[in-house]
């Protein structure tokens, strides 16, 4: 089911214009600071405010269009959404956050995406008695429940800290791919874009927004500056006095030339964390 997106926001001292269209399966991330719109936008698509022009389109159905007037309400779009702040209902068990999202009682469904994102054995648990990255489990299995067409992550695992996140990182990945879910992403992590996206639209205050892959948007264009990803070794072999290594990150691959001893230390299938600063790069054991 693919989505499309021709809209423009008012933002404080600009507009902002999304023209994408991101494929049934696929994965968009929205990348760039604080204050660029990226939030904003998920509330567009989610049907929880309406920007000055254009439309959005979901499997070739309007869900808004400014000029028709047409405006299809939240509740109607079948929607998952994931906040930062989990959002999960404290006086509820586990179970019960996934019962209370879900368009019919089910609980085959409900095993499924508990079983899905790990959180089986804590099912009767209350949300107090979890960790972050457990409630942070919950609240994606809540809104996977929901039998969503699409999936929206606000900046979802921003508040882990950073062995928890790629943990996490990980997790989604599988699932995304296990449910070829439709989702759009917000984040300003690149390894996390890296991690889980198809397609990038790189939000920038003062400049158009850019549009393509990880790659072609985030190293091409050298807006990564000073950062670790986090990736694993495909490919060691001999390139003259040097060694062409080449990693994988997310979807995309990094090919980089290390000397010898720098590649005498990695091993074939080896988890790395990969710091890039402009068009170098540092590789080392993750």
């Amino acid at each position: 089911m693919s989505l499309q997106i021709e809209i423009s926001l008012a933002l404080p001292g600009r507009i902002l214009d999304i023209h994408t269209d991101l494929p049934k399966g696929g994965c968009l991330a929205l990348y760039g600071p604080s204050g660029v719109g990226k939030t904003t936008l998920l509330r567009v698509l989610a049907g929880l405010q309406q920007p000055q022009r254009g439309s959005v389109l979901f499997d070739g159905k309007p869900w808004l269009d400014t000029d028709q007037r047409l405006l299809v309400p939240p509740r109607s779009r079948r929607v998952g959404f994931v906040f930062q702040d989990f959002a999960l209902f404290p006086n509820m068990t586990v179970e019960g956050n996934l019962a209370f999202a879900q368009p019919r009682p089910d609980a085959a469904r409900r095993a499924y995406w508990l079983a899905l994102t790990g959180m089986t054995a804590y099912a009767q648990r209350s949300p107090r008695e979890l960790s972050g990255g457990q409630m942070q489990r919950v609240a994606l299995a809540r809104a996977l429940a929901s039998e969503p067409q699409l999936l929206l992550l606000d900046e979802a695992l921003s508040a882990l800290d950073s062995r928890l996140r790629a943990d996490l990182q990980d997790a989604l990945a599988d699932i995304l791919a296990e449910t070829h879910l439709t989702t759009v992403l917000v984040s300003h992590d690149p390894g996390e874009v890296f991690r889980l996206a198809t397609q990038v639209a790189h939000l920038q205050p003062d400049a158009p927004t850019r549009y393509g892959t990880p790659r072609e948007v985030l190293l091409k264009t050298n807006t990564l500056g000073r950062y670790a990803l986090a990736g694993q070794v495909l490919l060691i072999e001999p390139a003259g006095v040097q060694a062409r290594v080449v990693i994988a990150i997310g979807i995309e691959t990094l090919t980089t030339l290390l000397n010898h001893d720098e590649a005498a230390a990695l091993k074939v299938g080896q988890r790395v964390s990969v710091a890039l600063n402009g068009a170098s790069a540092m590789v080392s054991a993750a």
